[in-house]
């Protein structure tokens, strides 16, 4: 028991602002708790049972933003209301039953098909429609998009601009890297990071307590000065998309949230209130208000937010021609999923480009921008066929846990709303 009141205590004090809700932990059986899991998330190849699901999705949604610890956008005066023609999914029902995903969405041509939350008697307690929900690495996705906007609006020339006006990076390893390169995670950084943790021996480093999402501008300058740039190739890691943010707020001159505003409340019309985390209560109060990529929103802001930039493609807007570049100038991944580096079904691509993921096997000669996060957390865009697929979850791993990518990302982009038809 002890161990398990660590869990909580730890959980809690790594997300600082989560509120207690008695309610909800009352539908917990907390001595049911896995006491091998902790931290915010539940362990990639762990297979726990159903309280500790719950408890660890309580904590992943119960993260109570403030304006100090997050830079929030207001739901839009206008958000955008979506059309139904709803159908079932016998084949989701049932995975609902058994794997760990939440929330499903699925649009097709301008009307929500699929709009399913887990059963009550499993994880539908916790979630709903006004439920902030963690992005995990989807939020690379949603920092591409905001450059997208700070381009378009003239903070920043183009992904050509090179980061080297930027004193902090001066000396440093990403000084005269473009920020295609950093979008494309080919910064050349690939001898010293990768995913959230530094490399030892040419392997994560998972006992050096230095995570990705932890460093602040000052302490990537201080790491990376003098370090050399490698070949440019693909090295998946946060830290490219954490400078690609930090870039932004440096560029945009105080006119960041003006931003924001701008790319969520504004273009994609959003009901309810997003953030991104900000730093506080840093040793240097300097840095106190650098923003952080993790992002949260609502299952529907999700395809609200995917809408818009299918939307910006289809139309050819600005934002839609600084997407059609990114996929112009995607870059082979060139991975061999056999080894440390593998990556989950769900982003098992081909190719990378802008912080999406590209070229899923069974979507040939479709352009289909992709989003995955930690625990499952995945979005399709068909952006020709205007198809969308959203998936939350809150663990994923290649056992019990693992959802069928096929069925349910795959074939949808691929053939439509008849697959639900059967």
């Amino acid at each position: 028991m002890k161990k398990l009141l660590g869990i909580v205590v730890l959980g809690l004090l790594l997300c600082t602002n989560v509120f207690s809700s008695e309610n909800l932990l009352s539908k917990i059986d907390l001595s049911k708790v896995d006491k091998t899991s902790d931290g915010p998330h539940v362990p990639y190849h762990s297979n726990p049972n159903l309280e500790t699901l719950k408890y660890f999705l309580h904590l992943y949604n119960s993260y109570k933003a403030t304006p100090n610890s997050a830079y929030l956008v207001e739901p839009s005066t206008n958000p955008y209301e979506f059309k139904y023609d709803l159908l079932d999914y016998k084949f989701l029902n049932k995975e609902m039953e058994k794997k760990a995903l939440f929330s499903y969405l699925y649009f097709e041509k301008d009307h929500i098909v699929i709009d399913k939350i887990s059963p009550k008697n499993r994880l539908g307690e916790f979630v709903n429609n006004k439920t902030k929900l963690r992005a995990n690495s989807v939020g690379k996705s949603m920092v591409s998009y905001v450059l997208a906007h700070a381009i378009c609006d003239g903070y920043i020339e183009s992904v050509d601009t090179r980061i080297s006006d930027w004193p902090l990076m001066k000396g440093t390893l990403y000084e005269n890297n473009k920020l295609i390169h950093l979008l494309n995670m080919a910064s050349g950084d690939q001898k010293y990071v990768y995913v959230a943790h530094l490399l030892k021996n040419g392997k994560p480093n998972r006992d050096d307590g230095l995570e990705i999402s932890n460093w602040t501008p000052n302490f990537i300058s201080d790491y990376f000065k003098g370090k050399k740039s490698a070949k440019k190739k693909y090295n998946y890691t946060g830290l490219n998309t954490r400078l690609i943010l930090h870039y932004i707020f440096f560029k945009s001159k105080g006119d960041f949230q003006k931003i924001l505003n701008k790319t969520f409340q504004e273009k994609s019309k959003i009901k309810n209130q997003v953030f991104f985390f900000r730093k506080e209560n840093l040793h240097d109060q300097s840095e106190k208000d650098w923003p952080d990529p993790m992002f949260y929103a609502t299952r529907l802001d999700y395809l609200r937010i995917a809408k818009a930039m299918m939307d910006d493609y289809q139309n050819n807007t600005c934002e839609g021609k600084y997407l059609k570049e990114i996929y112009d100038r995607k870059i082979s991944k060139n991975i061999n999923h056999d080894g440390d580096r593998s990556e989950p079904m769900f982003n098992r691509t081909k190719s990378y480009g802008g912080q999406f993921h590209f070229d899923y096997p069974g979507l040939n000669n479709k352009v289909v921008f992709g989003m995955g996060g930690f625990a499952g957390q995945a979005i399709l865009i068909d952006m020709e066929n205007s198809r969308i697929a959203v998936i939350n979850s809150i663990h994923y791993n290649n056992g019990r846990y693992k959802y069928d990518h096929k069925k349910l990302l795959i074939n949808p982009i691929k053939h439509g709303k008849k697959v639900f038809e059967k």
